[in-house]
Protein backbone atom coordinates (compact mmCIF):
# COMPACT_ATOMS: atom_id res chain seq x y z
CA UNK A 1 0.00 0.00 0.00
CA UNK A 2 1.04 3.64 -0.66
CA UNK A 3 2.72 5.32 1.93
CA UNK A 4 -0.20 6.93 3.33
CA UNK A 5 -0.91 8.85 6.78
CA UNK A 6 -4.01 8.05 9.38
CA UNK A 7 -6.33 10.87 9.66
CA UNK A 8 -7.88 11.53 13.05
CA UNK A 9 -10.66 13.45 13.74
CA UNK A 10 -10.80 14.53 17.36
CA UNK A 11 -14.12 15.70 18.73
CA UNK A 12 -15.62 17.03 21.53
CA UNK A 13 -19.46 16.59 21.28
CA UNK A 14 -22.29 18.09 23.28
CA UNK A 15 -21.59 21.44 25.93
CA UNK A 16 -19.07 20.23 27.57
CA UNK A 17 -16.20 22.90 27.64
CA UNK A 18 -13.42 20.63 28.72
CA UNK A 19 -10.76 19.88 25.87
CA UNK A 20 -7.36 19.96 27.45
CA UNK A 21 -7.81 16.12 27.04
CA UNK A 22 -8.65 16.30 23.84
CA UNK A 23 -5.87 18.52 22.74
CA UNK A 24 -3.17 16.76 24.42
CA UNK A 25 -4.46 13.59 22.28
CA UNK A 26 -4.31 15.36 19.44
CA UNK A 27 -0.91 16.66 19.70
CA UNK A 28 0.03 13.38 20.84
CA UNK A 29 -1.53 11.76 18.07
CA UNK A 30 -0.08 14.27 15.58
CA UNK A 31 3.66 14.28 17.25
CA UNK A 32 3.10 10.10 16.38
CA UNK A 33 2.97 11.12 12.45
CA UNK A 34 -0.99 11.30 11.96
CA UNK A 35 -3.13 13.83 10.13
CA UNK A 36 -5.06 15.34 12.72
CA UNK A 37 -8.68 17.58 12.56
CA UNK A 38 -9.59 18.47 15.62
CA UNK A 39 -13.32 19.58 15.68
CA UNK A 40 -13.28 22.19 18.51
CA UNK A 41 -16.01 21.98 21.43
CA UNK A 42 -19.84 21.66 21.54
CA UNK A 43 -20.19 19.47 18.41
CA UNK A 44 -23.16 18.23 17.18
CA UNK A 45 -23.20 14.63 16.40
CA UNK A 46 -24.32 15.43 12.65
CA UNK A 47 -21.14 18.27 12.26
CA UNK A 48 -18.72 15.47 13.70
CA UNK A 49 -19.72 12.71 11.22
CA UNK A 50 -20.33 15.55 8.21
CA UNK A 51 -16.58 16.52 9.48
CA UNK A 52 -15.31 13.11 9.16
CA UNK A 53 -16.68 12.41 5.80
CA UNK A 54 -15.45 15.83 4.39
CA UNK A 55 -11.94 15.41 5.89
CA UNK A 56 -11.91 11.61 4.74
CA UNK A 57 -10.51 10.46 8.21
CA UNK A 58 -9.78 6.82 8.99
CA UNK A 59 -11.14 7.41 12.64
CA UNK A 60 -12.88 9.72 15.14
CA UNK A 61 -11.82 10.09 18.42
CA UNK A 62 -14.44 11.67 20.96
CA UNK A 63 -13.73 12.92 24.10
CA UNK A 64 -16.54 13.07 26.75
CA UNK A 65 -16.60 14.44 30.11
CA UNK A 66 -20.00 15.04 30.76
CA UNK A 67 -22.05 11.95 31.53
CA UNK A 68 -23.33 11.76 27.74
CA UNK A 69 -21.24 9.79 26.63
CA UNK A 70 -23.73 6.32 25.62
CA UNK A 71 -25.94 9.40 23.40
CA UNK A 72 -22.92 10.65 21.68
CA UNK A 73 -21.37 7.56 20.66
CA UNK A 74 -24.78 5.80 19.80
CA UNK A 75 -25.71 8.84 17.59
CA UNK A 76 -22.19 9.23 15.92
CA UNK A 77 -22.28 5.45 15.42
CA UNK A 78 -25.43 5.29 13.72
CA UNK A 79 -25.05 7.89 11.80
CA UNK A 80 -22.13 6.40 10.11
CA UNK A 81 -24.13 3.99 9.21
CA UNK A 82 -26.69 6.21 7.82
CA UNK A 83 -24.11 7.92 5.83
CA UNK A 84 -22.48 4.25 4.37
CA UNK A 85 -19.17 5.06 6.01
CA UNK A 86 -19.44 2.57 8.98
CA UNK A 87 -15.82 1.79 7.91
CA UNK A 88 -14.80 5.02 10.21
CA UNK A 89 -13.31 3.62 13.38
CA UNK A 90 -14.82 5.42 16.41
CA UNK A 91 -12.71 5.37 19.30
CA UNK A 92 -12.73 7.89 22.55
CA UNK A 93 -11.81 8.91 25.88
CA UNK A 94 -12.93 10.62 29.08
CA UNK A 95 -14.63 9.81 32.30
CA UNK A 96 -16.58 6.37 30.83
CA UNK A 97 -17.42 4.23 33.92
CA UNK A 98 -16.13 0.46 33.22
CA UNK A 99 -19.90 -0.75 33.21
CA UNK A 100 -20.39 1.42 29.92
CA UNK A 101 -17.59 0.20 28.09
CA UNK A 102 -19.09 -3.64 27.31
CA UNK A 103 -22.01 -1.36 26.24
CA UNK A 104 -20.00 0.73 23.64
CA UNK A 105 -18.19 -2.15 22.32
CA UNK A 106 -21.46 -3.71 21.25
CA UNK A 107 -22.23 -0.20 19.46
CA UNK A 108 -19.25 -0.40 17.10
CA UNK A 109 -16.99 1.95 19.18
CA UNK A 110 -13.30 0.26 18.91
CA UNK A 111 -11.62 1.26 22.14
CA UNK A 112 -11.98 3.77 25.56
CA UNK A 113 -9.10 5.13 26.77
CA UNK A 114 -10.21 6.29 30.69
CA UNK A 115 -8.10 8.36 33.26
CA UNK A 116 -4.75 7.10 33.51
CA UNK A 117 -4.54 5.59 29.53
CA UNK A 118 -1.22 6.74 27.73
CA UNK A 119 -1.20 8.65 24.59
CA UNK A 120 1.10 6.07 23.64
CA UNK A 121 -1.59 3.70 24.06
CA UNK A 122 -3.74 5.56 22.00
CA UNK A 123 -1.42 6.14 18.83
CA UNK A 124 -0.50 2.24 18.63
CA UNK A 125 -4.26 1.03 18.85
CA UNK A 126 -4.99 3.59 16.14
CA UNK A 127 -1.72 2.22 13.67
CA UNK A 128 -2.92 -1.20 14.50
CA UNK A 129 -6.59 -0.69 13.80
CA UNK A 130 -6.01 1.46 10.80
CA UNK A 131 -3.90 -0.90 9.14
CA UNK A 132 -6.55 -3.62 9.93
CA UNK A 133 -8.99 -1.27 8.05
CA UNK A 134 -6.58 -0.62 5.29
CA UNK A 135 -5.92 -4.07 4.38
CA UNK A 136 -10.04 -4.85 4.65
CA UNK A 137 -10.50 -2.13 1.99
CA UNK A 138 -7.74 -3.42 -0.48
CA UNK A 139 -8.03 -6.75 0.14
Amino acid sequence: MEDRRIRVLIAKPGMDGHDRGAKVVARALRDAGMEVVYTGLRQTAEMIVNAAIQEDVDAIGLSVLSGAHMHYFREVVALLRERGAEDIIVFGGGIIPDQDLPKLEELGVGRVFTPGASTEEAAEYLKTAVARRWAAQSG
